[in-house]
């Protein structure tokens, strides 16, 4: 009987598993069936960009997977059972359960709306391509009046200073303000910190430091300060979550619900289960968690790869690297900061900005859309270990980042 490998999510980290198991593992001896909820690749790293009006491919998984062996199983995945080797999902003709020897857990995350009053109702996100199509069109909508409208993005992570900045170049007809918990940049080399700032800046952003917002109206959101920016589309992206499936299967998780691992990827509580992406709860190279990153996406993919591929194969089961190199940030589609970290992830006081970071940040997201859209690209063996693939992680231009830097 063949070794059943089910894969659930196809984003970054999934996608990325399934295609390489697929070349690694011989088809004669293994079956692989990834579940996606939708039936197409989605580019998180640019749902800021497709809510600001950028049109974005979005490949259907059909065909990213043809001729790999992959059988592609579109369906919600609803839960697991790890005592009995069974995931549940439903789909429009009802679903079923599928069993599996091995488990590749990548279902990602969602925004949070960490409790706050009105975000569920009133706010739009871009953690996933139908949210982001919905901001979209509300933003649409704004422009159509011909008298602009406002937009306020809470949350001054990566993701609000992407989604601001780009919403604020795309549409200068809009008013944006940008609401920070903290300092705006605070993780940032001092020089990073004033580059965002002139972006800011430039763009005509309204940024709100050290504001915390207590709720979300219709048109307006409520701040600790007793303030109420008025706002037309609030855009949240203040942190992420990841799905409760895990937890409620029973593996050991944390109290967030990001599932422990040992440095292979494998669950410390159910030896057959894997997960990657921004699902794992992972400690990188430096000691420190890996953050949920596109980057992390590629790290923890790899090393689980290794793990299955060295624990069926009975060979050798090596560590790869589980580095965390800094951030690429873009501000608009003409400018970008590349912030590298050192070794205890704290920010280096140079950094690369402007055009040609932004070039960098495009050659990362292009590079892992590539990889994606090409699980198989190697050697026709596909036992055989491929020594010259595609970087998905975008090691390569973070090489060619730090090296420009210094």
């Amino acid at each position: 009987m063949k070794h059943r490998i089910v894969v659930l999510g196809a984003g970054y980290a999934g996608a990325y598993a399934a295609g390489t198991l697929a070349r690694r593992l011989s088809p004669a001896d293994t079956e692989i069936t990834v579940v996606n909820a939708v039936p197409d690749f989605v580019q998180r790293l640019r749902l800021h960009q497709l809510a600001a009006g950028r049109e974005i491919e979005a490949p259907k998984l059909a065909d990213v997977f043809a001729g790999t062996g992959i059988r592609l199983r579109v369906a919600r995945v609803a839960a697991i059972d790890p005592e009995r080797q069974i995931v549940a999902v439903a789909d429009a003709d009802g679903g079923g359960d599928l069993g599996y020897d091995t488990l590749v857990y990548a279902l990602g995350s969602h925004g949070a709306d960490r409790g706050v009053p009105g975000v569920a109702e009133h706010a739009f996100d871009v953690a996933a391509r139908p949210s982001a199509l919905r901001l979209r069109e509300r933003l649409d909508s704004l422009g159509r009046r011909g008298e602009g409208g406002r937009v306020v993005v809470v949350g001054d992570g990566l993701t609000g200073i992407e989604t601001a900045t780009e919403i604020a170049e795309s549409r200068p007809g809009l008013s944006v303000t940008l609401v920070a918990r903290g300092e705006l940049g605070a993780r940032l080399s001092a020089g990073a910190s004033g580059h965002l700032r002139e972006a800011c800046d430039r763009l005509g952003i309204t940024v709100l430091e050290h504001t915390v917002v207590e709720a979300v109206e219709p048109t307006r959101v409520l701040c600790a300060d007793g303030t109420a920016p008025a706002s037309e589309a609030t855009v949240w992206t203040a942190g992420f979550a990841v799905d409760p499936i895990a937890a409620g299967g029973g593996l050991e998780v944390t109290e967030n619900g990001r599932i422990v691992v040992d440095r292979t990827m494998r669950s410390v509580s159910h030896p057959n289960v894997y997960a990657i992406g921004d699902s794992v709860y992972a400690i990188g190279d430096n000691g420190r968690p890996l953050p949920m990153s596109c980057a992390s996406a590629g790290y923890t993919g790899r090393q689980a790869v290794e793990a299955i591929v060295g624990r069926l194969t009975g060979g050798k089961v090596p560590h790869t690297k589980m580095p965390y190199y800094g951030n690429h940030i873009s501000l608009g589609r003409r400018d970008g900061i590349v912030q590298l970290v050192d070794g205890q992830g704290q920010a280096k006081p140079t950094y690369m900005g402007g055009r040609k970071a932004a070039r960098v940040k495009e050659g990362i997201v292009r590079m892992s859309l590539w990889a994606t859209s090409h699980p198989t690209f190697g050697l026709p063996n596909r036992r055989h270990r491929l020594t010259a693939a595609p970087d998905a992680t975008g090691e390569k231009a973070v090489a060619y980042a730090e090296k420009a830097v210094a």
